[in-house]
């Protein structure tokens, strides 16, 4: 069953919400060669808990840190380390966090001092695939045209869609239902209610969409070694449209 929240839970999601957008606003301004994920993410844990929340992803099915910090190749759940960040890398940083028992999701790709054109073009490509999923997630709509909004833009470019991972609703739990894919067809799956909250999170790939999981059983990576790109926005659906719950300034 999809949860459909009040607006006083709303509330609660949208305060996490914020506390997730700063964190990452904030280590945007860190983000530079020679800066370890590892320090990354005790600054996240940081700001966090100032903010009278707590890390959601922290022992989350045993997760083992405040970010999932992933470079490169890198798509998703990469576990931080002691590796320095280099010039020209991207990174793509996702962070949670829970205050009052309701989650806030929220993930950004970032250049790590000058990048490349064709690193630069692929994290443009996926930051506008997850605006037009936002614009197409209404009410009357369905979780179709959502993942169809990624596919046509991203596939356009030429890119890989990752098929096995998906955005999912937010709540009370971080992961809850529907599953959102970044493809599918219009009109098709769960309807689109005033009162869902979405976490709709393009993963692209500027090669294949084939990944693999790496041996620490949490890092996700491209098959063909490929750089990949995330961004994730929390959203409420409301009579008025969608509201990004984890907005920030570009």
């Amino acid at each position: 069953m999809i949860p459909l929240r009040s607006a006083e839970e709303i509330e609660k999601i949208r305060n996490s919400c914020r506390i997730v957008s700063e964190t990452l606003s904030a280590l945007q301004e860190l983000i530079k060669p020679g800066v370890t994920t590892r320090q990354l993410d005790t600054e996240a844990e940081k700001i966090i808990r100032s903010k009278g929340a707590d890390p959601a992803f922290k022992g989350l099915y045993g997760f083992p840190a405040t970010l999932c910090a992933s470079v490169e190749d890198e798509v998703v759940h990469g576990i931080p380390s002691d590796t320095p960040l280099e010039e020209g890398q991207i990174i793509g940083l996702d962070v949670g966090a829970i205050t009052e028992g309701y989650y806030g999701d929220h993930a950004r790709t970032f250049a790590v001092g000058r990048i490349d054109a064709d690193r630069q073009r692929l994290i443009d490509r996926t930051r506008e695939s997850l605006d037009l999923a936002i614009q197409a997630a209404r009410t009357g709509g369905t979780v179709g045209d959502i993942g169809h909004a990624v596919q046509q833009h991203a596939e356009a470019a030429g890119y890989g869609i990752v098929r096995d991972l998906v955005g999912h609703g937010v709540g009370t739990r971080l992961h809850e239902e529907p599953q959102i894919p970044n493809y599918g067809e219009p009109g098709t799956g769960p309807a689109l209610q005033e009162g869902m909250c979405l976490a709709i999170e393009p993963m692209i790939n500027m090669g294949s969409d084939k990944i693999f999981t790496k041996a620490d059983g949490w890092t996700v990576k491209t098959a063909d070694g490929a750089p990949s790109a995330h961004f994730e926005h929390t959203i409420a659906i409301t009579a008025n449209g969608p509201e990004i719950l984890t907005a920030y300034d570009a």
